[in-house]
């Protein structure tokens, strides 16, 4: 870590809780089984095509039991199981161990997984946008969530730290994670796969006793992992209110997202990343308010042809009947 980097996460640390002279806090996480280390190794190896030290670094493992597990498991990169030509998208949970970002990194210390769902692109199935949902959440009392080290939240301010949490895989492909912070709010995200598009929702229920306002949330679409769009420019965004899309190198391909009711639709070029960023409603005691979400690939030069498109579909009105 250079010194112009380390003195920056010294002063992020101190503001944070963490003590000045502590050392980077270890972000990995140990596999809590057999089924589970399998599970991660599948997804690492087979997906992500994670290097040893990508491995170690988000497991926590040291490299002899990590290549002692993969014999036992028979786990290569060329043995990874063929997807039917008719299967969803491929959504899977983001491992950590690699950052998401090229850029910027210093505004997304220890980036937390639990918030992070990998989607792979269709026409390449090494490439993928890691997805965090939610990157942030402010409301009235301030910084009320953070799925990284960056800037104080209100808890880490009053050092309350938030156990680590992991997606829940259900029977219908989708993935659902929920948490209930300290003081009684609960905030949840569901990422549902579809074979032309993943369909998000966000939910929050206040369980404080005054109403919340101002409930902006970041969401964030990383593009380091798909070859063809990870350029460091804007150059290659396109911005249609509540649509983003960024436009592959050659021109023929485009990722997109969309949240409603969106509040701010943006991208960062350092990153890079894609934002179309949603506001809760006000939120008044024991009520829960909703949020919905976009997004999909496609193929050709006429994006706004493809917004009308996917406006057509009706997605901000569909909901999960499973719940």
């Amino acid at each position: 870590m250079n010194r112009c980097r380390r003195t920056i996460l010294m002063i992020v640390l101190t503001t944070t809780g963490y003590p000045a002279n502590a050392a980077e806090p270890d972000n990995a996480r140990p596999p809590t089984s057999d089924a589970d280390l399998r599970s991660w190794l599948e997804n690492m190896v087979w997906h992500h095509h994670f290097t040893p030290d990508e491995i170690r670094a988000a497991t926590g493992l040291s490299e002899s039991k990590i290549t002692a597990a993969l014999e036992r498991f028979n786990i290569t990169a060329g043995n990874k199981p063929r997807r039917p030509i008719d299967a969803p998208l491929l959504v899977l949970p983001y491992p950590g161990g690699r950052h998401p970002r090229i850029g910027f990194l210093d505004g997304a210390i220890r980036p937390q997984r639990e918030t992070k769902v990998s989607v792979f692109t269709p026409w390449d199935d090494t490439s993928y946008v890691v997805v965090d949902v939610p990157e942030a959440i402010w409301s009235n009392l301030g910084l009320t969530y953070l799925a990284h080290t960056h800037v104080p939240t209100v808890w880490s301010k009053r050092n309350i730290a938030l156990e680590p949490l992991e997606w829940h895989r259900r029977s219908d492909g989708s993935f659902e994670l929920e948490r209930k912070l300290p003081n009684a709010i609960v905030f949840g995200t569901r990422v549902r796969p579809r074979r032309d598009a993943v369909l998000m929702e966000m939910w929050l229920t206040n369980g404080t006793k005054e109403t919340l306002t101002d409930l902006r949330v970041q969401n964030c679409v990383m593009l380091k992992g798909a070859a063809g769009f990870e350029q460091q420019t804007n150059d290659n965004k396109i911005l249609s209110d509540p649509y983003i899309a960024c436009r592959s190198t050659d021109g023929k391909r485009w990722i997109i997202t969309a949240w409603v009711p969106c509040h701010h639709p943006w991208a960062n070029q350092k990153c890079p990343c894609l934002h179309s960023d949603p506001k809760f409603p006000d939120c008044p005691p024991g009520r829960t308010q909703r949020l919905r979400g976009w997004l999909s690939f496609h193929e050709g030069t006429d994006i706004q042809a493809e917004f009308r498109r996917i406006e057509k579909t009706g997605w901000r009105n569909e909901h999960d009947r499973s719940k």
